[in-house]
């Protein structure tokens, strides 16, 4: 191994989040040992490959990887039983520093916090891959008394999972996933709530726009709970924007006026452009390609051949599937200069092609 994360690395809690890290430095050659209150996901993560049990070897790094209730606690005691970098993966990263000031650990110069930018709503290490975090955004959120070489360690660790990493401050970082993680969460979970008791001819007419949009709503509530009261200020505070919106909105639909809906929706679209495009580079025009798909297997595989030997990159893709009808509909989400050669491309190939 060469650069400064020689190992071995010591993850603690191995569900989705802790058992991809040891994934992924498994698959760069570190030695990992793994830890977790549960035996099970332990034995499951080892498994996988993830790392073998914890041996009591001392690590050069800790990886605290639980829910955030505990991660104050996970610190704390890791700080205190190694001489290792500790780092952790929670999506709140100013509670910890206040867990850990009220435990009366005055020393943090080993401790750096972070937060890989990527999830599913599936839990546990039999969702776990070496990829989870490849091309995406990881904050890197040091507070003042951290060391240098504590912070190059972490930094090489974000790296060596493939993720891009993003320097914040602790409080910056809070505010931050309260307005791109924790507020969508939440409005997933508004919109999907109306749906549970909705009368069955209603749910017959659900398309890819709700399933887009309640997709997140199927995470863990008990995880989110944590998350969410761990960051209550800034949440607090994003949710007064919307509540602010709403209001106008309500207003503008009671009034039927047009233009006034018409201006708040213009603020959405803006919004998702504003959204960085893949390598955080600048986002571009999109057009959606929309292909009838028969429900057979090898279809999508033919269809992404076809669509690969024209040379266009897919950005996205959405399957809509009719409960009615033997077929489905794939959105293909494509540059829009490419959408008009695609479209001739297929429908030359024999795909039925929705305008």
């Amino acid at each position: 191994m060469s650069g400064l994360l020689q190992g071995p690395v010591l993850v603690v809690g191995t569900g989705l989040l802790g058992t991809s890290v040891a994934l992924a430095c498994r698959e760069a050659g570190l030695e990992v040992l793994l830890r977790d209150v549960s035996s099970e996901h332990v034995r499951t993560a080892s498994g996988l490959g993830a790392g073998v049990p914890d041996t009591g070897a001392a690590p050069q790094l800790v990886v605290v990887a639980v829910p955030p209730d505990h991660l104050g606690a996970e610190i704390a005691a890791a700080l205190a039983a190694t001489d290792a970098v500790v780092t952790d993966v929670g999506s709140v990263k100013s509670q910890p520093l206040a867990q850990l000031k009220a435990l009366g650990v005055d020393d943090l110069r080993r401790y750096v916090g972070s937060h890989p930018m990527a999830g599913s709503e599936r839990s546990g290490p039999l969702a776990a891959s070496a990829t989870l975090f490849e091309g995406r955004p990881w904050a890197l959120t040091p507070h003042q008394s951290a060391e240098a070489s504590a912070i190059a360690v972490v930094r090489e660790l974000i790296m060596l999972c493939g993720a891009v990493p993003v320097d914040l401050s602790p409080d910056d970082h809070d505010r931050a996933v309260a307005r791109v993680s924790h507020l969508p969460q939440l409005m997933s979970s508004l919109v999907a709530g109306r749906l549970a008791e909705a009368p069955s001819s209603h749910l017959a007419l659900s398309g890819q726009g709700v399933r887009d949009v309640t997709r997140i709503a199927g995470s863990d509530p008990t995880l989110w709970k944590q998350i969410i009261t761990a960051n209550s200020e800034a949440v607090l505070a994003m949710l007064d924007e919307v509540e602010e919106r709403l209001a106008r909105l309500r207003g503008f639909v009671a009034a039927a006026d047009a233009e006034a809906i018409a201006a708040l929706l213009a603020e959405g679209v803006a919004g998702t452009r504003a959204i960085p495009a893949k390598h955080g580079g600048v986002a571009r025009p999109m057009a959606s390609v929309f292909v009838s798909l028969p429900d057979q297997a090898g279809e999508l595989a033919r269809l992404f051949a076809h669509v690969g030997a024209q040379g266009v990159s897919i950005e996205d893709v959405h399957i809509d599937h009719d409960p009615g009808r033997p077929v489905g509909l794939v959105e293909l989400v494509v540059e829009a200069t490419s959408a008009s050669t695609l479209v001739a491309s297929l429908t030359a190939r024999g795909w039925v092609v929705h305008p």
